[in-house]
């Protein structure tokens, strides 16, 4: 498959126009339809624009292994913070890139986050990988990113209670549950951006 076809199929996922794919990049309409017609390669700068854009490597970008029948993953960012006020889609500390199945991805929007810190030892550990799904609420029992007054994101069991809600760490020599009352969580405020769905321990 040749990357005009690539970058087209990638861009019909997205449910972009050539023009709004354009627009995203930095380059001409002309350009993109060069690309996907006329066997026109683009620049490197075009070329890191969309890989970021689509979550793919640079091989798959150019390559053919849809052609051949391998399933691929679906890169998502692994995010070093998330921070309030900032959508995930522009947090530019990228630190690598993990793989969900399509499946999973059909199901929702998905970030990945390395862990920091001890609090949810031994559940969760330092430098360990989180996948992600974006969702505003959560149930009680749940792992969730959560932004607090404004801070970088935390990652809490949350407990929930018709007063509010606590956040608990794994780790209670190092982190007391901290509850947030349904006041705190409008004045602080107190946001949830999403529900870990899984994590990969790098060995």
């Amino acid at each position: 498959m040749s990357i005009g076809l690539n970058i087209k199929r990638n861009r019909e996922r997205l449910g972009l126009s050539q023009e709004a794919l354009a627009k995203k990049i930095g380059v001409s309409q002309q350009a993109v339809d060069r690309w996907e017609n006329a066997g026109v390669v683009p620049r490197n700068k075009a070329i890191k624009e969309l890989m970021t854009l689509f979550n793919m490597s640079r091989d798959d970008l150019f390559g053919d292994s849809l052609s051949k029948g391998k399933i691929h993953g679906i890169k998502i960012p692994v995010l070093g913070r998330v921070v309030a006020g900032v959508p995930i889609d522009a947090v530019q500390e990228i630190l690598d890139y993990e793989e969900i199945t399509p499946e999973m991805a059909a199901t929702g929007d998905y970030f990945a986050l390395q862990v920091k810190g001890a609090s949810m030892e031994p559940t969760l550990r330092d430098g360990d990988i989180v996948i992600v799904k974006k969702q505003s609420t959560v149930d009680s029992g749940d792992i969730a990113i959560v932004l607090v007054n404004g801070n970088d994101a935390t990652v809490k069991e949350i407990k929930e209670s018709p007063a509010g809600i606590t956040l608990i760490g794994h780790n209670a020599a190092i982190y007391t549950p901290q509850f947030y009352s349904n006041k705190d969580i409008q004045n602080l405020p107190i946001q949830i951006i999403g529900k870990v769905v899984e994590m990969r321990r790098k060995f």
